[in-house]
């Protein structure tokens, strides 16, 4: 009966839903973004089936990680990489090494082939941006060491995770000839290279020109997110990486600050999109086989990153507590480990349930993480107001 308004009435729901579960997760001094996983599980087409057009699910997450992508490379400043380079490779290199050989076992101790266990081991090497930032006070940690140390490893980690997809689509593509594979490696520097030029002599002179007027900056910032990433589309690249590259282009400038600020209340709204979604896409039949291994990824994701990288900080002269306290903020898995194994199940020859097992420990981690650092490090949705930091 709601046939008419399909995306009106799935909007009431998502929002209305959210709404609603988000004040009993603050009730339960849990992490908000948990009340959008679960709102999309239990109204998606897997729950009560409320929303249940899988297209719209789809374009709904699609739209929302281009945004969300473009945003995140907004905040990831690479001046702060460049600052920390030595010690933020070195602590990217250990860390990956010891959790992707964890993750190799726990799915070979599963039964799953050496290439899904590959893909496993790949995908927990990654910490989410999307929480590692959203629960890091803007006031409190980003102008501290801490706060650098967190971005840049963020930062590096979705940079190689930006050449795993790389790799994939052209797997996807079937861009095995020479050419293909010259041409599909040398668009993602040529696409920096415009978008660069396009931002230093277009997009930052017009904002001189206009910064005055917050709906011009507003309208200016969506169209560079969206032409940069149909311009990395038309290059045989996808709409995120393209998003993910206009996002860092932007934040070498002095206005990335001014533009994020302005683009606060639009990130919450993809927050919200691309969580509910994330929830409602996953296919209940299939996670019930898969319960057990992706459980078990899950809780020794979330025991044992903060371990790894209190040592592997340690081992690059960080003091112990911010190096337990960059742990545990890491302590999750990432929305690149998502986008990377839906890429790999059309480019590889592996099945869906590894496909849904990581998809499901990384929601598992989402919460876990989420819920540890609400309750035990100053974020900005801290469960007590002695922890909430703006």
């Amino acid at each position: 009966m709601f046939a008419d308004h399909t995306i009106i009435f799935s909007l009431f729901l998502i929002f209305a839903g959210a709404a609603l579960v988000a004040t009993l997760a603050l009730f339960a001094r849990q992490a908000l973004i948990i009340g959008y996983i679960v709102v999309g599980v239990v109204l998606g087409p897997w729950g009560l089936s409320l929303v249940s057009d899988t297209e719209l699910i789809a374009n709904i997450a699609q739209v929302g990680i281009i945004f969300l992508l473009f945003l995140l490379g907004l905040n990831l400043t690479p001046q702060k990489l460049v600052a920390l380079l030595r010690q933020t490779l070195v602590v990217t290199c250990l860390t990956a090494i010891v959790l992707g050989a964890v993750g190799w076992l726990i799915a070979k101790l599963f039964g799953f082939s050496t290439l899904e266990s590959v893909l496993v081991g790949v995908a927990v090497m990654f910490s989410s941006t999307i929480i590692g930032i959203k629960l890091l006070p803007t006031t409190a940690l980003h102008h501290r060491h801490t706060g650098e140390v967190i971005i840049s490893v963020l930062l590096l980690q979705d940079l190689i995770a930006i050449a795993v997809m790389l790799a994939l689509q052209g797997i996807a593509s079937n861009a095995v000839g020479a050419m293909q594979i010259a041409s599909l490696v040398l668009a993602l520097p040529l696409l920096i290279a415009i978008a660069f030029f396009l931002e230093r002599y277009v997009l930052l002179r017009l904002f001189q020109w206009f910064d005055q007027v917050e709906e011009y900056v507003f309208l200016l910032t969506l169209a560079w997110c969206l032409g940069i990433a149909q311009l990395a589309s038309f290059m045989g690249l996808s709409h995120e990486i393209g998003a993910f590259i206009g996002g860092i282009i932007v934040a070498t400038s002095p206005i990335a600050l001014f533009i994020a600020e302005r683009l606060k209340p639009l990130r919450d709204f993809f927050l919200v999109l691309f969580f509910f979604a994330l929830g409602a896409s996953l296919n209940l039949e299939i996670v019930s086989h898969v319960v057990l291994p992706a459980t078990v990824l899950a809780v020794v994701m979330l025991g044992l990153k903060p371990l790894v990288y209190r040592y592997a900080l340690g081992s690059v002269s960080e003091s112990p507590r911010l190096a337990w306290e960059t742990g545990w903020r890491l302590g999750q898995m990432s929305e690149f480990s998502l986008l990377i194994t839906f890429l790999a199940l059309r480019s590889l020859p592996v099945g869906e349930p590894v496909v849904y097992m990581i998809q499901f420990a990384t929601m598992l981690t989402f919460v876990g993480s989420s819920s540890i650092v609400v309750l035990n490090f100053p974020t900005p949705v801290a469960a007590t107001e002695r922890l909430r930091r703006h």
